[in-house]
C-alpha cells in the first residue's frame, strides 16, 4: 500500500489519539458554555481557545507555514506525506503540552490571559487542522506570499487583540512586564 492511501488514515489516527489523549487528561470536549461556534470574536473572553476558531487560530495557520518551511529546509528529499507527518505529530505534541497544568500556569502568571484554563477538545482539533491548512498553504504558493501572509497576519492579529503568536512565544519563555503592561492596556 502507498503512503498516499495510508497518510490520509494515519493522519486521522494520530488526530484522534491526540482528542482521546486530551480527554483523558481532563479537558471538556467543547466549551462549558454547552455552544460550538465557527468564529469566537473576543481574545479574551471565556469562550477564547473553546470554540472552532478564534484569533488564536491564525498562529496554527502560521505554525503550519513555518514548519512546512522547516521540513523543506531540512527534509526537502522526503516525500511530502513525511514531513506532513512530522508536522502533525509536532502540532499535536504542543496541543498536548500546551493543555498540560504547568503550560497554563505559565500563561496565567506571565500572559494577559489570567483566566486562560487551556482549550477544548474541539478547539484543539481546531488548532491541529489549521496546522494542517498553513502547511498545505504553503507547499502551494511562493515563499515571499506565505511570508507576506504571516508577516501581515502576525501584524493584524498584533493590531486587534495585542498578542500573535510572536508575543505568545515571547510571554512563554522570556517574560517582559512592559509588553505585559501594554497587552493589558487594550
Amino acid at each position: 500500500m502507498s503512503a498516499n492511501k495510508i497518510l490520509p488514515a494515519l493522519c486521522v489516527a494520530i488526530v484522534v489519539a491526540t482528542a482521546l489523549t486530551l480527554y483523558l487528561m481532563g479537558r471538556i470536549p467543547i466549551c462549558a458554555c454547552g455552544t460550538v461556534e465557527l468564529w469566537y470574536p473576543s481574545a479574551s473572553g471565556p469562550g477564547t481557545s473553546q470554540h472552532i476558531a478564534d484569533w488564536y487560530s491564525f498562529s496554527h495557520l502560521i505554525h503550519g507555514f513555518i514548519f512546512y518551511g522547516l521540513t523543506w529546509l531540512l527534509l526537502r528529499r522526503q516525500p511530502i506525506a513525511a514531513r506532513l507527518l512530522i508536522a502533525l505529530f509536532i502540532e499535536c505534541g504542543w496541543e498536548i503540552v500546551e493543555n498540560t497544568s504547568f503550560v497554563i500556569e505559565r500563561y496565567r502568571e506571565n500572559t494577559v490571559s489570567l483566566d486562560y484554563d487551556g482549550d477544548s477538545i474541539l478547539n484543539s482539533v481546531s488548532d491541529i487542522l489549521f496546522m494542517v491548512l498553513g502547511f498545505l498553504l504553503a507547499r502551494k504558493m511562493p515563499v515571499l506570499l506565505t511570508v507576506a501572509i504571516a508577516v501581515g497576519l502576525e501584524l493584524w492579529v498584533g493590531y486587534v487583540i495585542r498578542d500573535n503568536l510572536t508575543l505568545n512565544v515571547l510571554m512563554l519563555l522570556w517574560p517582559i512586564e512592559a509588553v505585559r503592561e501594554w497587552q493589558g492596556a487594550g
